[in-house]
Order: C-alpha cells, then sequence, then structure tokens
C-alpha cells in the first residue's frame, strides 16, 4: 500500500508542477496581451454581445462574473459569464477570452455533439468524482482480507475513468470554440494582425491547461489499473 501512495504522489506531483507551469504561462499570457489595446476600443461584453448576434444567437446573456479567468458559458440559463478583467477591458486578451465564451453558445446553439456528449456526462461526474478513489483505495486495502477487494477496486478504476473521459471530450469542445473564436474575430476584421496574434497565443496556452489536466488524468487512470491488476 506504502509504493502505490508513493507511486499516485509521484503522478499527481509531475502533473501537478505541469499545471502550475501551463497556469502560470497562461496568466503571464493574459497579462501581456491585456496591454494590447483594441483599435476598435470595443469592450470584452460588446465583443460577445457582436459575436452572438452575429451568428444569430438572441437569447443568450452576457453578465460580469467576480475574479480572475473565471470565464464560463453557462448552458442551464444560457449566460456567457466574464470575470471582471474582460467584461470591461478593452484589449486582445479580453476579446480572446470573450469570443471564446461565446464560442461555446455557438456550439450550444448549433447543437455541436461534443458539447453535447460533454453535458450528458456532467451530473454522472458530479457522483463520480467524489467517490472513486475512495473507491479504489477501499478495494485495494480489501484485497487481501477479502475477493470482493478485486471487485470494488476495478469499480472506482472504473469510475475515475469516466472522469478521465470527461477531460478527453472537453478537448475538441475547447479547441472548437477556441477555432470559433478566431475564425470570426479574423473575418469579421474585429482585431489587427498585431491583436489577432495576442489572441491566438492566450488562447492556446488556455487550451493547454485541458491537454495537461487530460494527460494526468490517463496517467493516473493507467497507474491505478495497473497497480490493481497486479494484485488481482
Amino acid at each position: 500500500m506504502f509504493g502505490f501512495d508513493i507511486g499516485y504522489i509521484i503522478i499527481a506531483g509531475v502533473f501537478g508542477l505541469f499545471s502550475m507551469f501551463v497556469s502560470n504561462r497562461l496568466k503571464s499570457k493574459f497579462k501581456k496581451y491585456s496591454k494590447v489595446h483594441l483599435r476598435n476600443g470595443m469592450s470584452g461584453a460588446e465583443i460577445a454581445e457582436k459575436m452572438l448576434a452575429d451568428h444569430g444567437i438572441r437569447d443568450v446573456k452576457v453578465i460580469s462574473t467576480p475574479g480572475m479567468l473565471t470565464d464560463h458559458y453557462n448552458p442551464a440559463n444560457k449566460t456567457v459569464n466574464l470575470s471582471e478583467g474582460v467584461y470591461s477591458q478593452r484589449n486582445a486578451a479580453a476579446a480572446a477570452v470573450a469570443a471564446h465564451e461565446c464560442g461555446h453558445a455557438v456550439q450550444h446553439a448549433t447543437a455541436y455533439s461534443w458539447l453535447q456528449m460533454r453535458s450528458k456526462l456532467v451530473p454522472i461526474l458530479n457522483v463520480t468524482s467524489r467517490f472513486s478513489m475512495w473507491v479504489i483505495f477501499g478495494g485495494l486495502a480489501l484485497m487481501g482480507t477479502t475477493a470482493i477487494g478485486g471487485t470494488i477496486a476495478w469499480a472506482g478504476v472504473g469510475l475515475y475513468g469516466i472522469g478521465t473521459l470527461f477531460s478527453f471530450i472537453t478537448l475538441p469542445v475547447e479547441y472548437d470554440a477556441s477555432n470559433r473564436a478566431l475564425a470570426w474575430l479574423k473575418n469579421k476584421n474585429m482585431v489587427s494582425q498585431q491583436e489577432y496574434a495576442g489572441a491566438e497565443d492566450a488562447l492556446k496556452w488556455a487550451a493547454r491547461t485541458y491537454l495537461v489536466a487530460a494527460i494526468g488524468a490517463l496517467a493516473t487512470l493507467l497507474y491505478f489499473a495497473m497497480r490493481v491488476a497486479s494484485r488481482d
């Protein structure tokens, strides 16, 4: 059991460091491109409202939400939630984030298959994410004393696998939203070449946070599976 703990700690530590690095780079990029002011003078909220209008989306509201990089699209109440550093700011970083979140609204409006799949997994994930680790550890602890321990441990691996699947389904959703955002910014001539380059770079680093999370989840899942298999 001690070896299992060490292995898990190493994986969590390695990917934790990767995640911290990417997150810090994202914050650095956001800060850098926050200084690149838009020539059109539009705020993040105005960018979002125009992108929604250009796609014929009339039932989605653009609202402000507290915090930094807390931006998200809520399909339940159809709101584009922009953080304080995006909603009222008039720079390349704000334009990129605002357009990206509207990209999710466009996905929702057009029934984008990967987003629909991801949304269906959310209620299941809310349950499995709470118990998967406990079930795995509990099953491994019981494997030395009862035959049902292996079944419990594999059930935990399956629960964790749902979270891993969710992480990988999130990747095309996020990359597609960024592609939609960048295409719209370019095609509608919303930004200059310099502003576009900043927006593109910022969104690339944002996407990498999801990529690191997905790879980390897969590495952890494989580790759990190998540990359970070796003791089965």
